[in-house]
């Protein structure tokens, strides 16, 4: 059906680029966690239910300066475009309540962790993850430490120190699969890693957040249902998604969004033991990658690979919601799709399957005819454009 222009709001984001606001019956609200003094502790931003607050705030789409430094590096090449990203974007906020009140669910609320793609962080997703919590999810957006976000940190020790992570491009020299096989599964580890940290809340375990946000975890203690728990990501994401499901039998399924399947060794595609959504978009897959998608719907039936027509690589980002020029000048030819028309079928299309394979009681089951590809703007496996990355 249709996406009402009514419900599709532009959030109260000063800038260049307005969010919708989530479509489902949730407010959503969301807080940064940061566990472990060490690179191998965790870093994600948590969007959840929650109840209404007067005067809540908006938190920033790019949470500090230094990530629009990384940006300017990954996206042009060129780091001293972070000033002008700053002013063009640095004022945009997320329409989400930060640190607003959980919203609490007896039976709890199904996870998704979701991983981020080449170059972004744990922010660039949150039209995604708002639109899914929206309709009843918790969703933990990791920001991966195997130096493939534009960039991130970790807090030491010592009170208050900083140690930053730059964004890293293939050495001179050595074979990109390697360098990103290696990154893969750090990336999938990070996930397996959050998994346990929910899990540990869940026991009553006490989880001290480094960032000391005025949200307590405890409050998630009987407010999930980790029998319902699903991975989901973007381009390298993706494939990071379709990986944890081999290092982690808890994760019930995955949704890849434009997965890129280059990192992924062969011998690993028997391994993947439970249903995988592919949605890509028309101009990014290679015949090669779609190809190794299809070993995967071989494998088992209920994997399902659907392309949005009209859409590119990064429409399955926030940067879908910035005015065309902007967009085009920095990332090229964007889409023919309206953005928010492409935001509700892939959302609706993965809420489907997650209904399906998380064994969800909702009304998500009016979406199925998306898995199939059945639907205006949605076809069955891929028409094939260039890659590009």
């Amino acid at each position: 059906d249709p996406v009402s222009p009514a419900r599709l709001g532009c959030g109260s984001m000063g800038g260049l680029l307005a969010l919708p606001p989530g479509q489902g019956p949730h407010r959503v609200g969301c807080t940064d966690v940061m566990v472990g003094p060490t690179r191998q502790g965790l870093f994600l931003r948590l969007f959840y239910p929650c109840l209404p607050r007067a005067g809540a705030a908006e938190p920033l789409w790019i949470p500090r300066p230094e990530y629009c430094g990384g940006l300017a590096d990954v996206t042009l090449g060129r780091r001293w475009c972070s000033a002008l990203l700053g002013i063009a974007v640095g004022s945009c906020r997320v329409p989400v309540s930060w640190n607003g009140p959980l919203k609490p669910r007896s039976s709890g609320y199904p996870l998704i962790i979701f991983s981020h793609g080449l170059g972004a962080f744990r922010t660039l997703y949150s039209s995604i993850c708002t639109e899914l919590v929206s309709w009843g999810f918790v969703v933990a957006a990791l920001e991966h430490r195997d130096h493939s976000a534009a960039t991130t940190y970790f807090c030491t020790a010592e009170a208050g120190t900083e140690e930053w992570i730059p964004f890293q491009r293939v050495p001179p020299g050595q074979k990109e699969f390697y360098f990103r096989n290696k990154q893969v599964h750090q990336r999938a580890q990070e996930c397996v890693r959050a998994l346990r940290l929910f899990q540990g809340i869940a026991r009553g375990e006490p989880v001290p957040n480094i960032l000391h946000q005025d949200w307590d975890l405890s409050v998630l203690k009987d407010n999930l249902d980790l029998t319902k728990v699903a991975a989901m990501g973007h381009s390298f994401g993706g494939v990071t998604a379709v990986l944890a499901l081999v290092k982690e039998p808890s994760f019930r399924c995955a949704v890849a969004l434009d997965a890129w399947m280059f990192p992924l060794e062969h011998v690993l595609y028997p391994e993947v033991p439970t249903p995988v959504l592919f949605i890509n978009t028309e101009k990014f897959q290679t015949p090669e990658s779609v190809a190794k998608m299809k070993r995967l719907s071989s494998r088992n039936s209920q994997t399902r690979i659907v392309t949005v027509l009209g859409t590119v690589h990064e429409d399955q980002t926030d940067f879908a919601f910035l005015p065309g020029k902007l967009f085009s000048r920095i990332f090229g030819r964007r889409g023919t799709l309206d953005p928010h028309k492409a935001l509700a079928i892939t959302t609706r299309a993965a809420l489907a399957f997650l209904q399906r394979h998380l064994k969800l009681e909702e009304e998500f089951g009016q979406w199925d005819e998306l898995l199939e590809g059945v639907g205006d703007s949605v076809a069955p496996a891929a028409p094939f454009g260039r890659s590009h990355l």
